[in-house]
């Protein structure tokens, strides 16, 4: 073998090993090493700088949701996806061609805590496909999400971080901490029911995302269905709208027959990129249609808000 071609070799083995370590876990071994002979056809003779080039180019083609459910798709709930009831704000600001904030609020889930990139978290993934709807809109997505928090912790910057920043949404996901710490569910009740109310009087339209159904979530049933019920009463009470997260992701397991390890990191709650990506879409779809009825006037706004009913 010549120095050339033994040189060369040496290159190319380096540049697939640089390029699976960086990878996505979305991503198969053999979808990585593809991609980097592509990378090679297309830039001729691997070159100093080519490896970073390569890695680049991966992560750019995962962040498409597309890419990411070409091995599993996303697939919406039976019965298609559910309007959470209007979105009366979000909607005439899109209609006035005025810019749009949503602010994601909640735990870890929010923060994207199993993620492999910012990129890849849901209020991420989630701006991403808004831009796609609605592709002449100024829609901003602000991640508010901080890893261990419940109701109590979040009401306490309620005010600071969400309320002042003006929302014209808030997504707010709740109610899976305290099912780990055993806090009392009427407690955390009545915690969201007084954010909501602030919320609302600040003029935003809400959304309420109940817990995920996860192993570790699961070894706690009882605690769970009262969250999960509890969450979809205070959103009927107060008409805002709900995306019942554990009915999407129970549906996964028991009905798509996707393993737990598809969509969940290995410390048995945390979603993992895949997860993250199908949870985005089906809210996105959510939102997007829920727009779209206030436009058309199927829903009366602000009195007549229906929430959605769990699955």
């Amino acid at each position: 073998m010549s120095c050339h071609r033994y040189v060369s070799r040496v290159v190319a083995i380096a540049l697939l090993s640089a390029i699976a370590v960086a990878l996505p876990a979305q991503l198969s071994p053999v979808h990585a090493q593809s991609t980097a002979v592509a990378v090679a056809k297309d830039t001729g003779e691997p070159k100093k700088g080519v490896a970073a080039k390569a890695i680049d180019k991966v992560k750019e083609v995962a962040k498409s949701a597309s890419d990411i459910f070409a091995r599993v798709p996303c697939l919406p709930p039976k019965g298609g996806a559910k309007a959470m009831g209007s979105l009366p704000r979000v909607a005439a600001k899109l209609a006035a061609g005025q810019p749009v904030l949503i602010v994601a609020f909640g735990s870890s889930s929010t923060e994207g805590f199993g993620s492999t990139a910012p990129e890849f978290t849901y209020p991420n993934r989630l701006a991403a496909q808004l831009h796609r709807a609605y592709p002449t809109a100024n829609i901003t997505v602000l991640n508010r999400g901080k890893g261990g928090e419940d109701a109590p912790e979040m009401m306490a910057r309620l005010q600071n971080e969400v309320i002042n920043a003006k929302p014209d949404l808030v997504i707010w996901q709740v109610g899976t901490n305290a099912v780990l710490r055993n806090l009392d569910p009427g407690e955390t009740g009545k915690m969201v029911e007084d954010g909501i109310a602030r919320i609302q009087a600040a003029g935003a339209d809400l959304v309420l995302v109940d817990p995920q159904y996860s192993p570790l979530v699961n070894t706690r049933p009882e605690s769970t269905s009262k969250m999960v019920s509890l969450l979809h009463k205070v959103a009927e009470l107060r008409k805002v709208g709900i995306f019942p997260r554990f009915e999407v992701m129970r549906e996964w397991h028991e009905n798509q027959s996707m393993a737990f390890d598809s969509f969940v990191i290995s410390d048995g709650l945390h979603m993992n990129d895949w997860g993250y990506a199908c949870f985005a879409q089906l809210l996105g779809d959510n939102i997007i249609k829920s727009v779209g009825q206030v436009k058309l006037g199927v829903n009366v706004p602000t009195a007549g808000v229906q929430a959605q009913k769990p699955m």
